[in-house]
């Protein structure tokens, strides 16, 4: 039997213009998981965390990830997985990328590192289909497994590039504890877009990555803007209008949704403006009778790693 624990940090996806194709890990939230390789056949979880989990191992989004890889590496092995530590699921913060992008990680690690980081988001992204039901998305299973930023270029063929978050910018992030599905979050939005709102998305995310790119949190700010999904999606946020506002007060640079909700996160460049912007998030919340946890958090520019 060989064994393996790995941390999958949580990821921001979307980040605003974004949609679908941009995510960014960050640190302070993350899971833990163990592996076991054995021989035999099968997989098997066991979960030690707080939070429940599929009842079924068809249904958690480790199996179908878990499966493709030891498809393409032609062997059959007994996989026991014990999750140790785990992002709130439904949180937004890619709870469920990070179980498919923990179980990719671990088991490339466990078959002697043989798959490339391209080839284990591929792997990660089969989970992500069976989480939002047929959709192979990589914002958030990207950078839980390279970390940083990642720019999915290009899903036919998949390729991606990959920008270190700034190490001079911090994230506050909120999560009001209220329950945003991800189907119904994906019905809202059009299937048609106006050219005008089109261009000017095409700029933001541009103007998104050259900001990233020289360090200038002014040109993200002026970016980070959704004309297209924002719009739609904001209405699960309750207050979502008002909070971007005392957050642009307090000297917010940038505000948007976590992937599809119900977390937001605002961005700034000093860790003091942060923990005030995570208390006017959870203060907000909770003057509307909404529970709300927040956290601080840098980029997370190493992604998912093995720690024993």
């Amino acid at each position: 039997m060989e064994q393996v624990t790995v941390f999958i940090p949580a990821s921001i996806a979307n980040m605003g213009c974004g949609f679908d194709i941009m995510g960014m890990a960050v640190e302070s939230a993350g899971d833990i998981l163990s592996m076991e390789m054995s021989e035999g056949d099968g997989i098997e979880i066991i979960n030690r965390t707080d939070y429940d989990i599929p009842s079924t191992v068809e249904d958690n989004v480790m199996t179908p990830s878990i499966r493709a890889m030891l498809e393409a590496a032609g062997v059959r092995k007994h996989i026991k997985i014990t999750l140790m530590c785990k992002i709130m699921p439904g949180s937004g913060i890619g709870s469920s990328a990070a179980s498919a992008a923990g179980a990719v990680v671990a088991l490339n690690h466990l078959l002697g590192n043989r798959f490339s980081e391209k080839e284990m988001v591929e792997f990660a992204m089969e989970g992500e289909a069976l989480s939002s039901g047929g959709a192979k998305h990589a914002d958030n299973v990207a950078p839980a497994i390279l970390g940083g930023i990642v720019l999915i270029c290009s899903y036919h063929p998949f390729e991606y590039i990959r920008i270190p978050f700034p190490e001079t910018f911090c994230a506050a992030i909120a999560h009001p504890r209220i329950t945003v599905k991800t189907s119904e979050s994906r019905a809202v939005l059009p299937k048609d877009i106006p050219l005008h709102d089109a261009i000017l998305q095409w700029a933001n995310v541009g103007g998104l990555v050259a900001g990233f790119m020289n360090k200038d949190m002014g040109l993200v700010g002026r970016s980070m803007r959704d004309v297209i999904v924002e719009p739609h999606r904001k209405r699960f946020i309750p207050g979502f209008d008002d909070l971007r506002s005392k957050l642009a007060a307090a000297g917010a640079t940038a505000f948007n949704i976590s992937g599809s909700g119900p977390s937001v996160f605002a961005l700034c460049d000093d860790e003091d403006k942060a923990k005030e912007l995570c208390k006017i998030m959870s203060d907000h919340f909770e003057s509307l009778g909404i529970e709300a946890d927040s956290l601080v958090a840098h980029g997370d520019n190493r992604g998912a790693r093995v720690i024993f």
